[in-house]
């Protein structure tokens, strides 16, 4: 980073999204794969992820509310674009109007959707999500028989078009688990059950990121990988399975100071030098993304080399003890938190007892975000 740089943020390399979708379609076999870039893109930034995904093979993009839908419309998105979890308040009416396919969970909802196409005049493109064992959103298996009723009548009616039935598996990050061939036998029902009602889906999905790379059955018509599309795991201690994380979160050495033996560094004094060394400064804290919890437990690296941090994390800054700093660390120089390389947001999120979801999901505030990478251009390396 030069000195016009930003102190702190973060760098998404769309060509790490362009290479991980195209693994991903290699898992899906024939099953086309949609990009779920809900919560701005896992906090990569919707908008550019999606164009990356798509430019690189994916063919639908999955979000969690209209609003999300809406800002992919506005960017020129026209791929298909579904939205799956909306309050009774959501704009519908704007959502049918710009073509958003509406994830259904109740009667109540679909009621809803309905009054919205007649007021717009425009038919509403709508998937049901049926609960098969997550017992979250979803249609409940007592409710589904009068979600189909009603779907059925405003299918025949041409109010609403029926495109897909989808599901959300609870335990497919843990090969093997019994529940996953309950929710699998619980989908098929489903699907069944809308075909007695002459309900016949353009498609069905079920099949996450962890399914998607280890239970090609799953696939159906596609698949809606989320976390493995930002190139991290989710199942580490399984595999990487070849993915290339997006993100690297860094900031620009402030001062580089030297210590005297015996002095404390940050709140506290956590930390005592152990022997006289120089010690730099880091602008990222825990208003930044990095969580007090990981004060004495986390490494940050600076060029080739990889340095602890000492002392308590604190709200806009962290310390590294550079020993006596045999690499030349100088104000300015990038100091990488976590990215491609070690260390990498798996390791924060082992520490912190979590997943390397919520890690990639942390930096906020003042970080900036910027791109490198095009996909579109230039392929994956």
């Amino acid at each position: 980073m030069s000195s016009a740089d930003p102190q702190v943020e973060t760098v998404v390399d769309l060509n790490a999204i362009a290479h991980n979708v195209r693994i991903l379609r290699e898992y899906a076999g024939d099953a086309a794969v949609m990009a779920v870039v809900k919560a701005d893109g896992y906090n990569h930034g919707a908008v550019p992820v999606a164009r990356a995904a798509l430019a690189a093979g994916a063919a639908e993009v999955g979000v969690t509310n209209i609003e999300e839908a809406l800002e992919l419309r506005a960017a020129g998105i026209t791929a298909p674009i579904l939205s799956w979890l909306n309050t009774g308040d959501a704009d519908y009416a704007a959502a049918v109007a710009a073509d958003i396919e509406i994830g259904i969970s109740s009667a109540a909802q679909l009621r809803t959707v309905e009054r919205a196409a007649r007021a717009t005049g425009h038919t509403a493109t709508v998937t049901l999500k049926v609960d098969t064992g997550m017992n979250r959103n979803g249609v409940s298996p007592t409710e589904y028989p009068e979600v189909l009723e009603l779907l059925q009548r405003l299918v025949s009616e041409q109010v609403v078009r029926f495109r897909a039935i989808f599901s959300h598996l609870a335990c497919a990050d843990e090969p093997g688990h019994p529940s996953i061939d309950m929710q699998r036998d619980r989908f098929l029902e489903a699907i069944a059950a809308a075909k007695q009602y002459h309900l016949q889906p353009e498609l069905v999905h079920l099949a996450n990121s962890p399914a998607t790379l280890t239970r090609p059955d799953l696939a159906f018509d596609m698949v809606r990988p989320g976390i493995a599309m930002y190139g991290l795991s989710p199942m580490p201690r399984v595999s990487d399975y070849g993915l290339r994380p997006a993100m690297t979160f860094r900031a620009r050495v402030v001062l580089v100071k030297n210590i005297a033996a015996g002095e404390g560094v940050s709140y506290g004094h956590r930390w005592i030098a152990p022997r006289d060394t120089t010690v730099a400064l880091i602008p990222a804290g825990y208003a930044d993304g990095v969580p007090r919890a990981l004060t004495g437990r986390i490494e940050v690296r600076v060029g080739e080399h990889i340095y602890p941090s000492v002392g308590t994390i604190s709200m806009d800054q962290l310390v590294i003890d550079l020993g006596d700093n045999p690499a030349g660390v100088r104000q300015g120089d990038t100091a990488v938190l976590f990215g491609q390389d070690d260390p990498r947001a798996q390791q924060w999120a082992d520490l912190l007892g979590t997943i390397s979801y919520e890690i990639v999901c942390s930096p906020r505030g003042r970080v900036v975000r910027r791109y490198v990478g095009d996909p579109v251009l230039r392929g994956s390396e």
